[in-house]
């Protein structure tokens, strides 16, 4: 859990994702296309990443991966972050955490 809350405070957005997964692929697009830079953590490429899954799994994230973290905080999986994008609440979060400017 020390090593997720870790990564997870080292940038504005943080995303847990496995470099063969096709949701982590489309979130990081999303940030991209934001005009968002975010950290990623590729778990299955992360010396650690079996602990960081476990960790992820104990947060309550289903599936564990990808994982948004916005400001240091829990966001959640794909499902949560879409639904804020849609709603237009990712943007206020964005701007709150300092990633987006605009």
């Amino acid at each position: 859990m020390d090593v997720v809350a870790r990564l997870a405070s080292q940038s504005a957005v943080v995303i847990f994702s496995k470099s063969t997964c096709c949701m982590s692929h489309a979130i990081k697009c999303l940030f991209y296309e934001q005009g968002v830079s975010p950290a990623i953590v590729e778990i299955d490429q992360y010396m650690y990443g079996k602990d960081i899954e476990w960790a992820l799994a104990r947060l309550g994230c289903s599936p564990q991966v990808p994982v948004v973290f916005i400001g240091g905080k829990l966001i959640g999986t794909a499902t949560t972050v879409m639904t804020l994008h849609l709603d237009g609440s990712l943007k206020r979060l964005l701007k709150e955490a300092g990633a987006l400017w605009l």
